[in-house]
């Protein structure tokens, strides 16, 4: 039988595609959305309704930076339980990076990992193909036979490929295809080994630390090859002021580039680190204060297109050693909106902006036909209170893994609701 279709009504529509907020219905059937009315409509008299209260229906988050332990460190996060990690915290697409045992460098590997994905998560699951075999950074993949697996881009995840033929031979080859590069920009020599931001701060705290310049550096790199080849590149995250303004003259000269932020680095900073808080290391590490400033401003202009969670999840074993020697990253997918919304109460970025940063851009750059409220696109729908206050319990997350730096911190907006494709996979 064909379900019956479902309407959204009294609800405060946030569609970036068309960059409308304000009042309104939708109504959604067979997994896409039929139609958007705005203002005021009538109530339904068949299928079943949602009364949103007034509360905004924006389309579901797309996060293009997500670490998964499939396979090869279930441990630490399985495609099942980051999928419940996704659909509570509104993201409703996330795509999964090759850094798994062993890496997503082969076809069959990616098609294995999407066979899982499809399986067992209750959102959407893509995935990046690695870069490089075993993401070394010496040997280029084949990149036509992981696209043809179902890769939505090539990337080697964490790991910056520091040899420039070898980048430059990958950003050829997927220049031919028109495939998407990721690329992380951090200069391997300065920031090998370091876990924070050298200046004043870190030199107190006596870490090792990498100069800010380091991502400035090999994103000229990687923007002069980009010239020269035609690829479509992306910076995975830039967290620097220095990364800016090459980032700004590259998009003047017309080449074919886009740039992201984690949700870390646009909500804290190097001083989060004191006390040597494991939970707060992160790589590239938090940076000092103006430059998270310059980010943000970045973001909110248009200079930076896409947010990211980049979910890391690591067990407490990882985490419970001295700072200089603990693991990297923390788990982002179910605390992603919550932070984002500190700059929507900040003033910083309108609802739209976040929207159209964390749903709207990250599915124009990777091709995908959600991330906007039009008829025709898929029901991916997040229903969320943004004022809604509580405090965060990192026991509570439904990640494996509870490595989060916003643990016990008050934060504010909650997701009453989520579907993908018109079907409820998280309900408050």
């Amino acid at each position: 039988m064909t379900p019956a279709p479902l309407y959204f009504t009294n609800a405060r529509l946030i569609d970036p595609a068309t960059g409308y907020d304000g009042p309104g219905a939708l109504k959604a059937s067979r997994g896409l959305i039929d139609e958007v009315v705005r203002g005021t409509s009538p109530t339904p008299t068949d299928g079943t309704v949602i009364d949103c209260s007034g509360l905004p229906l924006a389309p579901g988050i797309i996060d293009m930076r997500v670490f998964v332990g499939e396979p090869g460190a279930r441990h630490r996060e399985s495609f099942r339980s980051a999928g419940e990690a996704a659909a509570a915290g509104g993201v409703t697409t996330f795509v999964a990076q090759p850094e798994t045992d062993p890496p997503l460098d082969d076809p069959a590997l990616v098609q294995f990992a999407l066979s899982r994905a499809r399986d067992v998560s209750s959102v959407r699951v893509h995935a990046m193909g690695a870069l490089t075999r075993g993401l070394k950074g010496a040997e280029i993949t084949e990149q036509q036979f992981l696209l043809d697996a179902g890769a939505v881009a090539l990337t080697d995840g964490d790991h910056a490929v520091a040899d420039a033929k070898v980048l430059r031979a990958c950003m050829a080859y997927a220049g031919s295809l028109d495939a998407l590069i990721v690329h992380h920009p951090q200069e391997p020599s300065l920031s090998r080994g370091a876990c924070a931001t050298s200046g004043e701060f870190a030199s107190r705290l006596g870490l090792p630390s990498v100069p800010a310049i380091a991502e400035r550096m090999m994103l000229e790199r990687d923007l002069a090859m980009v010239e020269s080849t035609g690829a479509r590149y992306h910076a995975d995250m830039l967290s620097t002021s220095g990364a800016l303004a090459p980032l700004l003259r590259a998009r003047d000269s017309g080449l074919k580039v886009t740039a992201g932020v984690s949700i870390h680095h646009l909500t804290l900073n190097e001083f989060d680190i004191a006390d040597y808080r494991t939970f707060f290391k992160m790589a590239p590490p938090l940076r000092a204060e103006t430059d998270r400033e310059a980010v943000v401003t970045a973001l909110a202009e248009g200079l930076i297109d896409v947010i990211v969670s980049s979910h890391l999840p690591q067990d407490e074993e990882a985490k419970r050693l001295p700072f200089e020697e603990a693991a990297t990253g923390a788990v982002g997918l179910e605390t992603f909106l919550p932070a984002c919304l500190r700059l929507v109460h900040d003033g910083r970025l309108s609802l739209l902006r976040l929207f159209e940063c964390a749903a709207l851009r990250p599915a124009q750059i990777l091709g995908l036909p959600s991330g906007r409220l039009t008829a025709g696109a898929p029901a991916d729908l997040i229903l969320l209170d943004p004022n809604a206050p509580f405090i965060l319990d990192r026991t509570t997350l439904r990640s494996r893994s509870k490595n989060t730096p916003f643990d016990r911190q008050r934060m504010q907006g909650r997701v009453k609701g989520t579907w993908v494709a018109g079907r409820q996979v998280f309900a408050e």
